[in-house]
């Protein structure tokens, strides 16, 4: 039994610091092995107002708590500001109903200290079980593994794949460039879905993952090990509607998702609220 680190990484601003937090929370509560987590954020405030870079206090109050599971887990934050800043203007996609914090990752191969291998998750994933066999998956020779997107494989393409859960392989997507191509893209055509769809584009060594660990409908299922809180589809009668519920939104999941999987990651999360202040 190993007791390797286990990476992760995320991406987000100070207004997302609750589905950061109960995210990692989740996912060191199924495993005993240590979480090494690696944040990306940024300052774009002049560009809206509530676009804020996670605060040092936060981040302190991630790290406690992580530590208190797990003395050997680690957090580091990457302040992006300044390298996002230098495309940012040819960037095609910079304004989407997605925040620019999600293309973040797509700077991950121009970071030292990157793991060569790495999860990324969406801070609206919870984890529902051990992570460790998802790390662990053998990805030697591919850019990444991911998970089909139920919806878009019926009018994108069968194989298209949701990016809020990514195991990485950062040496091939260096020699591969596909973070650089991607990048590239993004500045020269806009898309619905900006780098997921330039992943899906570009990459053309992926592994693709069983459904447990990127659950993206409304419902749990019994081997699901991550849930994904991702905007779905819900229907009226005949007619589709939006549904955007984030697991922060705990009374929203308890009632119209009728998902209580996570009641005990929310009592740890009371327990830090009533010690620190979350929003500072």
């Amino acid at each position: 039994m190993t007791n390797e680190p286990i990476s992760l990484c995320y991406a987000g601003n100070k207004a997302v610091f609750d589905g950061l937090l109960l995210s990692a929370l989740s996912a060191a509560a199924h495993t005993d092995r240590p979480l090494d987590v690696h944040v990306l954020t940024m300052d774009l405030r002049e560009q809206k107002a509530n676009y804020l870079p996670f605060s040092e206090n936060q981040m302190h109050v991630l790290k406690e708590a992580l530590r208190r599971k797990n003395g050997q887990s680690r957090v580091t934050v990457y302040d992006l500001t300044e390298l996002y800043m230098k495309t940012a203007d040819r960037n095609k996609n910079a304004k989407s109903k997605y925040t620019p914090y999600t293309l973040l990752r797509l700077f991950l191969s121009e970071l030292a200290g990157i793991p060569d291998k790495i999860l990324y998750l969406d801070v609206d994933t919870m984890c529902a079980g051990d992570i460790a066999p998802l790390f662990d998956t053998d990805i030697e020779g591919y850019e990444y593994a991911a998970c089909i997107d139920p919806i878009c494989k019926y009018w994108i393409d069968p194989h298209y794949c949701n990016a809020g859960v990514l195991l990485l392989n950062m040496p091939e997507i260096r020699r591969s460039k596909l973070f650089e191509r991607a990048r590239q893209l993004m500045c020269e055509r806009h898309f619905a879905m900006p780098d997921q769809t330039a992943l899906h584009k570009l990459g053309k060594k992926r592994i693709y993952l069983p459904r447990k660990y990127n659950e993206q409908s409304r419902r749990m299922r019994e081997d699901t090990v991550i849930k994904h809180f991702c905007q779905g589809i819900k229907f009226y009668l005949i007619l589709p509607l939006p549904l955007n519920i984030k697991q922060w939104q705990r009374e929203r999941v308890h009632k119209k998702l009728k998902i209580f999987t996570f009641d005990d990651i929310y009592e740890e999360y009371d327990r830090l609220a009533a010690e620190f202040d979350l929003k500072a």
